[in-house]
């Protein structure tokens, strides 16, 4: 018998009134485990919970904090290899992005441990004689943390660690279909020093548990990474009680090309960006936007490239893409190739299912060449192993059909000149823009978030991160008359 995985609430593991199959991607025989499904009435326990631990983690010292966040990132990053390859196997990304994410994970935690360090207010005069302003920052309160599956330890960890910094208690409903890397991430938390009921982990579907969770007007904030339309709910549903909301949604980044960029690393950063985690990440190059003067020999080079990627067992040796993330991912994604061709696109390579060894949600990479920015897959997040290529004829084109895009997260440039890069970094309507490099990949000590339908609230990671976690307090003191 297969043990189940249980909630953790309250400081207690408990068992939910159902619970659910979570399988590997790679590999539909093989069963991950059992999760146990949270109940409206745990959830209560659980906010019950965490709003008396709370006030008792934010009265912890300093030092206190720092170490229980140590503790957390110094076993993430000591387990990678461990919890990298769980992760994979449930997930379906290579071996090396997960143990990659997982120590990832690891340094976020040790990061914030060092901002437990850092919180300093400011001070002022008061336009008033006598009179001196102390301005500092509060715990927001009790933060709720609904992370998606493509990286359910990493942006779990990016969402968790600072709420915990900044003196707040935390409910985190992860993505169903990733459960086992959620319970492991709670496993090492729950082991620290902490009040009980100071982080619960509730899983369950979103219209149940997800829905009940963001609509409680207990919840002060809500920190939600996920597709637009549930983002628009979750706002929606926010707003009835003022709760606080951070939303990390869509995308349809872009790749610029220019005439004068490096062949070679054009073509490698294309191939990682669009095709790295098997294209399911919100920084995906999933449009390559590529001047006419370098077209041809571009798109030669990245079809061989898409047509020699090792598509594979995700814990595979050599694997370069593993499969997609579920039998619902896999169908929407072949539509997606259905709908390009339909739109007058020309499929170059891959976009089909294929069939291997082990039974899973394997497909081929694919490129669609011949596109235009008007066509849906170039409109619409399609999360896929599928990017387009969309020729233009100048810099000024580029930069238009980057930016013509309801979306704004990730942008970059492929290009020698100084002032073309300059001009792109100052102008792409992008909240992260690279310069050749890929548009996935991002640094932990730094904000990141985007424009458009793509972010809404202050921004994730680094310092910024206060904004959101904290609440500003200014306070007026009358020093008196001196004896």
């Amino acid at each position: 018998m297969t043990e189940t995985k249980l909630n953790y609430i309250a400081g207690e593991w408990a068992a939910g009134a159902c619970e659910v199959e979570n399988r590997n991607p790679s590999d539909l025989s093989d069963l991950v485990g059992l999760f146990a499904q949270a109940t409206a009435d745990q959830l209560d326990d659980a906010l019950n919970a965490a709003e008396r631990a709370q006030a008792e983690w934010a009265a912890y010292g300093m030092e206190r904090k720092q170490a229980v966040l140590m503790n957390i990132g110094n076993e993430l990053m000591a387990r990678a290899e461990e919890l990298g390859t769980l992760l994979s196997r449930e997930e379906g990304k290579p071996l090396a992005e997960g143990k990659g994410e997982v120590y990832r994970a690891g340094q976020f935690f040790t990061y914030y441990a060092a901002e437990c360090l850092r919180q300093l207010g400011e001070n002022a005069d008061s336009v008033r004689a006598g009179v001196e302003i102390d301005v500092r920052r509060e715990p927001v309160g009790v933060v709720a943390v609904i992370s998606p599956w493509n990286f359910p330890t990493a942006t779990a960890s990016w969402k968790i660690a600072p709420a915990l910094c900044y003196g707040n208690a935390v409910i985190w409903k992860p993505a169903n279909a990733t459960p086992a890397s959620a319970v492991a991430l709670t496993e090492i938390i729950s082991r620290q020093d902490i009040p009980k009921g100071l982080f619960n982990l509730v899983m369950g579907a979103g219209r149940d548990v997800g829905q009940r969770l963001v609509e409680s007007p207990r919840v002060n904030a809500i920190s939600f990474t996920g597709s637009v339309p549930v983002g628009r709910g979750i706002a929606a549903a926010a707003v009835q009680n003022f709760t606080k909301i951070q939303a990390e949604m869509g995308s349809k980044n872009a790749l610029a090309v220019m005439d004068d960029a490096d062949l070679d690393l054009a073509v490698t950063l294309a191939l990682g960006g669009a095709f790295g985690g098997t294209g399911q990440k919100c920084t995906a190059s999933s449009r390559l936007v590529v001047h006419e003067g370098i077209h041809d020999a571009f798109v030669e080079k990245l079809v061989a490239g898409a047509k020699a990627m090792k598509v594979g067992h995700a814990l595979a040796h050599g694997t370069q893409m593993g499969p997609v993330v579920s039998q619902q991912q896999l169908d929407e994604n072949l539509a997606y190739v259905d709908l390009g061709k339909s739109e007058g696109a020309e499929l170059a390579c891959g976009g089909q299912r294929l069939t291997m060894e082990t039974d899973g949600y394997f497909m081929s990479p694919g490129v669609f060449l011949n596109t235009t920015n008007a066509m849906r897959i170039n409109r619409e997040e399609m999360f896929a192993p599928l990017t387009s290529v969309i020729k233009v004829g100048s810099y000024d084109e580029a930069l238009a059909t980057v930016n013509d895009t309801r979306f704004g997260l990730t942008s970059g440039i492929v290009t020698r000149s100084l002032a073309r890069a300059t001009h792109f970094r100052r102008n792409a309507r992008t909240g992260v823009v690279t310069v050749n490099l890929p548009t996935a990949g991002t640094d932990y000590h730094v904000p990141f978030g985007g424009r458009g339908d793509s972010s809404y609230g202050p921004r994730e990671q680094g310092r910024t991160a206060a904004e959101f976690y904290t609440t500003v307090k200014t306070a007026y003191i009358s020093a008196g008359t001196p004896a």
